[in-house]
């Protein structure tokens, strides 16, 4: 797909139940994630998954377009995992279709929170040079907004993007909070290595929105 996958980790101290329900429930999702302004399900498929539509509003335009996801609740080591498709047809998107994954991994203090994910450019790969740095930013930040949510019972409208100039707040969220390769890696691999196998089994959404 892109010239890179993204990669964002975090490390949450507060239940996994508690993460996964703010990050998995897509009302509470779109309320920390930058990334979206409303995600909303619309209908199950037969083998358990969800599709749903999202939004992401700017001054200018609203971007529209679908996804399925699907969660796998449980392993034997307490890891969850989640993974999605999403695709816009929306020619003024950054993002034209992409795949990712969440993987939940307990700690003795709370959970390893992290994504990997990549899409196809919407701009070309020139443009791509300038958005793809922007994403991972923005996931980044989304991250530690919602850690600071679970950890502290701060909700992410407290918060606002603007409050990245609060300087005077050094307890902010702050991109820099979270890890953008994997331990040992760079942020040029490929980080669908890790990938749950449901990924591979999900189909592509066919986006109807313009």
């Amino acid at each position: 797909m892109g010239n890179r996958g993204i990669y964002v980790e975090i490390h949450v101290q507060a239940p996994m139940d508690q993460v996964w329900n703010l990050s998995q429930d897509p009302a509470q999702h779109s309320r920390w994630d930058l990334r979206f302004s409303s995600i909303t399900p619309t209908t199950p498929t037969v083998d358990g998954a969800m599709r749903f539509t999202y939004t992401r509003r700017t001054p200018l335009r609203t971007v529209a377009g679908d996804g399925i996801s699907i969660g796998e609740h449980r392993r034997r080591d307490g890891t969850r995992t989640s993974a999605l498709r999403f695709a816009t047809t929306d020619r003024l998107s950054p993002i034209r279709s992409g795949r990712g994954y969440w993987r939940y991994v307990p700690t003795d203090t709370g959970v390893r929170f992290l994504t990997g994910y990549d899409y196809e450019p919407g701009w070309g790969r020139l443009l791509d040079r300038l958005v793809r740095p922007l994403l991972g930013w923005a996931t980044a930040w989304s991250f530690d907004r919602l850690r600071i949510w679970a950890e502290r019972g701060e909700a992410p409208e407290e918060w606002p993007i603007h409050s990245v100039l609060w300087f005077w707040r050094p307890d902010r969220p702050r991109a820099r909070e979270c890890l953008r390769a994997p331990r040992g890696g760079r942020r040029r691999d490929d980080h669908l290595r890790a990938a749950p196998r449901t990924l591979a089994a999900l189909r592509n959404p066919e986006g109807d929105h313009s």
